[in-house]
């Protein structure tokens, strides 16, 4: 299990980006998948979560209304688009996967991390 995120990036606030999760080698389907942040010295946090036979997301309450996650599955990816943006969205935003049903959003039932990508909220 190994994915790999993109589509970080500055933007202002209130501003949408959209990130991008796709796995190398393996069905991302059929996993149940979930986009997590973190800051420098802070604990990984759950931020979306999406179970593998599951179209309804879970959400942490920080991001609920304003972060969509959805898979594109033809394209075997999952995304994440961010609309009104907010300087503390700032931080490395990570994908990874389980093999189980349920959509935790604590990060340490997940694995097949990738490098992260950057998203940065600021004027």
């Amino acid at each position: 299990l190994q994915v790999v995120e993109s589509g970080g990036g500055l933007v202002q606030p209130g501003g949408s980006l959209t990130l991008s999760c796709a796995a190398r080698g393996f069905p991302l389907n059929d996993y149940t998948m979930g986009w997590f942040r973190q800051l420098p010295g802070k604990e990984r946090e759950g931020v979306a979560v999406i179970g593998y036979d599951d179209p309804n997301p879970n959400y942490a309450e920080s991001v609920k209304g304003r972060f969509t996650m959805y898979r594109h599955r033809p394209n075997n990816t999952v995304h994440l688009q961010m609309t009104d943006l907010r300087p503390e969205d700032t931080a490395v935003y990570y994908c990874a996967g389980r093999t189980g049903p349920t959509a935790f959003l604590s990060s340490q039932y997940y694995q097949g991390w990738g490098p992260g990508t950057q998203v940065t909220v600021s004027s």
